[in-house]
């Protein structure tokens, strides 16, 4: 069963910078699409960013030029790195892993990481 472990998430002031990470196990499927979603309490899980197993990228327009998203193709790992952190950034992440199984893909989810920015 795969597992996503995040971790890296806490209460920042802004202006300031977090780094996220996200380490997937249990599978011996390749690992396609990585990325990082957030959510605030009563609205929708947007994309943040997301990354394929050969380094493409595509990130939110809200966070372009102040977040970066690599992986670790070996490690099975993502990670987010957040500068310039804003008050609105303020939500929980979830990672996410887009397994490629033999007739079919699914994505899996992380069970999110809170992150703080205050004002």
């Amino acid at each position: 069963q795969v597992q996503l472990v995040e971790s890296g998430g806490g209460l920042v002031q802004a202006g300031g910078s977090l780094k996220l990470s996200c380490t997937a196990s249990g599978t011996t499927f390749s690992i396609d699409t990585m990325g990082w979603y957030r959510q605030v309490p009563g609205k929708q899980r947007d994309l943040v960013a997301i990354i394929s197993s050969g380094g493409s990228t595509n990130y939110a327009d809200s966070v372009k030029g102040r977040f970066t998203i690599s992986r670790d193709n070996v490690k099975n790992t993502v990670f987010l790195q957040m500068n310039s952190l804003k008050p609105e950034d303020t939500a929980i992440y979830y990672c996410n892993a887009v397994v490629q199984y033999s007739t079919r893909r699914y994505g899996h989810w992380g069970q999110g990481t809170q992150v703080t920015v205050s004002s």
